[in-house]
């Protein structure tokens, strides 16, 4: 079936602008209400990029779901469930849950060492200087421009497929509503709108599980799906699968790919502001609690969205159109009712709308392009502020008007979102003319990105990471990541290089390992040769607004809790003005949550990454009813959790806020003009 007829060309100009603005007119609402009835405005440049480091952690929880969830994350994670059978979400999901995972460390790390920066290049301007500064902005925004134009690849190509709206046009009109709310309600009403969002994806990805495995008749049934796989393993088996089953996590390729997912991810996570931001965002005293939820919550998206539409995608070859003349799929008159995809088609991420469409017809169709539409737009608006604040901290403030004030910093914050919705819109339509597809630039990333992944790790966590080792680490793996990428693209294909040639397996493979290997290797071995011995002071005096400044001998290391100890002495707090450091900042807490975000991290990777796949692997297990049962079954568990954890937790958690703003309105409506929020004298910050 053709995907453009599904829905008419109105339905893609209705929903990417009509929901784009609406969101954009509710978001602007909720910014007003907060201001009128909690005193929170984002009229001042730290409420603006950074809401006032105060958000709780189910918000970044849910904020961190939201902006991971990329139009890759639905479309790549069924594209491979497509290619490899079940290892495909497998491998996508945990291979991208990581790095979410570890960076808790980093943000610990992040509020000891540098508590009030506004992003990770002010820390490398403080710790290294400007022509570090210069040369990892680079990467930074490199990162943000490469994730931005997946985003809109993915958005546009979905758009299009399937009601034929232009895809130039949603390119352009994509990043517009997003930009409007962001402009006006900075990161915290990006936080808003990413619940939001995260609400309607869970809804939508359990009326899409309970579809295929409860109540559509094509598939119905675990049951059902597991014959109907086998017999699609019978017609077309997976090359590199044991058996050529779809049921298995023996899957070569699949499991290539879990090492390119699992290498370009640690760059989009670790290189790019819109998690940093988020870091920045939090309390100090619970940045380690929102990562692990959100990591924990997030790989439940990915994992349970493509175990349904991707595999769905693949029934669907041995269900019998209504025009078959035969119900056997191993007859040469069978007709499917979803014939097998190009490679084409499925790089551009289109099992899951053919799937939708297919399952649910216009009503399917439709919900696939709102959640689709609102991963892409709330992961924009992640991308726009943090992209606003690099320009405005890293470029503006720092290069071109060191003495800017309150509202020039203010309007600068506002003119870089509107800078890049246009930058984003621009690369989008630039990629897609040069046939460049969102499932190519997704395994590519870490090729050009990955070279920086440990020198910028070393930077924020380690004492002794040493400059030089750390810049030339990031360049000659870079150099590095390239020449493995062409070398083996040219060896494998009889020296054609062109996209398509470029793409593969084992060419993107070649360049992410040498990228981040060659990195990693050059970066921390000049440092333990020749080891720096910095003590963060200068980082945690970054935008120091009169808290403690004396430099804190806080040691870095880990394996020294005694000197850790003496980081809370009365020398530490000595050059206090009349204001008191925060006490969410004490070094000894944070270096506790530092400890714990490493255990928890370390122990969940080997989870996720070593202890249940290899084994799976390696016994080339094919699974049966049962076993697949479990496999599904824990999916549907696992996303009622998530859902609880990102849905239902922060509201609990604002329950005060919600009360106080309902105080307020019911005020207002008996009394006009009586519910305007009013701070105590005593009270030091407003309401969250």
């Amino acid at each position: 079936m053709s995907t453009s007829e599904v829905l008419p060309q109105g339905a893609g100009y209705g929903v990417v602008i009509g929901i784009g603005l609406f969101f954009s007119a509710f978001m602007v609402g909720l910014t007003a209400m907060q201001s009128r009835y909690t005193g929170v405005s984002p009229t001042e440049s730290e409420e603006f990029s950074s809401a006032s480091r105060s958000v709780k952690p189910g918000l970044i929880a849910s904020g961190i779901v939201s902006a991971w969830t990329w139009a890759a994350t639905l479309l790549q994670s069924s594209a491979v469930a497509y290619r490899y059978g079940i290892s495909g979400p497998w491998w996508y999901a945990a291979g991208a849950t990581v790095q979410v995972l570890l960076f808790a460390q980093l943000a610990a790390k992040l509020k000891l060492n540098a508590p009030y920066a506004h992003t990770w290049l002010e820390i490398v301007a403080a710790r290294w200087g400007t022509t570090a500064h210069l040369f990892f902005m680079f990467f930074g925004l490199a990162t943000n421009l490469i994730v931005s134009s997946m985003l809109v690849l993915g958005g546009s190509a979905t758009v299009t497929s399937l009601t034929g709206m232009s895809t130039i046009a949603a390119c352009f009109l994509i990043p517009l509503g997003v930009a409007i709310y962001v402009v006006v309600g900075g990161m915290r009403s990006t936080l808003l709108c990413d619940y939001t969002h995260t609400t309607v994806l869970f809804a939508i990805i359990l009326t899409f599980m309970f579809t295929v495995y409860a109540t559509s008749g094509y598939i119905g049934s675990i049951s059902r799906m597991h014959h109907l796989l086998g017999e699609v393993s019978k017609i077309s088996p997976v090359a590199g699968n044991a058996g050529g089953s779809y049921l298995t996590l023996r899957s070569k390729n699949g499991l290539i790919f879990g090492v390119i997912n699992l290498v370009g991810n640690f760059a989009t996570v670790f290189e790019d502001q819109a998690y940093w931001q988020r870091a920045i965002a939090s309390r100090p005293s619970t940045t380690v609690k929102a990562y692990l939820i959100g990591g924990l919550a997030w790989f439940a998206v990915p994992f349970a969205f493509s175990t349904t539409l991707g595999l769905a995608a693949v029934a669907f070859s041995a269900v019998p159109a209504a025009n078959s003349p035969s119900q056997d799929p191993l007859s040469s008159n069978f007709i499917p009712m979803l014939a097998p995809l190009s490679q084409n088609a499925i790089s551009e991420g289109l099992p899951a709308s053919l799937a939708a469409a297919t399952l649910l017809g216009k009503s399917g169709a439709a919900a696939l392009l709102i959640v689709l539409f609102l991963a892409v737009t709330s992961a924009t608006s992640a991308e726009l502020i943090a992209v606003s604040s690099i320009l405005t901290y890293d470029v503006y403030v720092r290069y071109i008007n060191p003495k800017a004030t309150e509202q020039q910093i203010l309007r600068m914050s506002h003119a870089g979102v509107a800078i890049f919705a246009l930058v984003m819109g621009i690369a989008g339509v630039i990629f897609y003319y040069i046939g460049v597809s969102m499932g190519w630039l997704y395994t590519f990333m870490g090729v050009i990105l990955g070279s920086a992944v440990c020198p910028i790790a070393l930077c924020i966590t380690w004492k002794k990471a040493n400059k030089v080792g750390c810049i030339l680490g990031s360049l000659i793996g870079f150099s590095a990541g390239i020449i493995a990428w062409l070398v083996t693209t040219s060896a494998l294909n009889r020296k054609v290089i062109n996209v398509t040639t470029s793409g593969g397996d084992y060419e993107m493979l070649a360049g992410n390992l040498a990228s981040i290997g060659v990195g990693a290797i050059i970066s921390t071995t000049t440092s333990l040769i020749w080891p720096d011995d910095y003590d963060f002071a200068s980082a945690r005096a970054i935008n120091n607004r009169g808290a403690a400044v004396a430099s804190r001998n806080v040691d870095d290391e880990l394996e020294e809790p005694e000197v850790e100890k003496k980081g809370l002495d009365v020398s530490a707090l000595s050059a206090t003005n009349e204001t008191q450091i925060d006490p969410e900042l004490d070094p000894v807490g944070l270096n506790k949550a530092f400890k714990f975000a490493a255990r928890a991290s370390i122990v969940l990777t080997l989870v996720l990454i070593i202890l249940i796949p290899l084994p799976l692997f390696f016994a080339q297990t094919i699974y049966s009813v049962t076993g697949f049962s479990v496999w599904v079954i824990v999916g549907i568990i696992w996303t009622f959790l998530s859902a609880v954890a990102v849905v239902i937790y922060p509201l609990w958690e604002s329950r005060a806020a919600l009360r106080l703003i309902s105080r307020g309105m019911i005020m207002d409506i008996f009394s006009p003009g009586s519910g305007k929020f009013v701070a105590p004298s005593s009270m030091k910050k407003p309401v969250e």
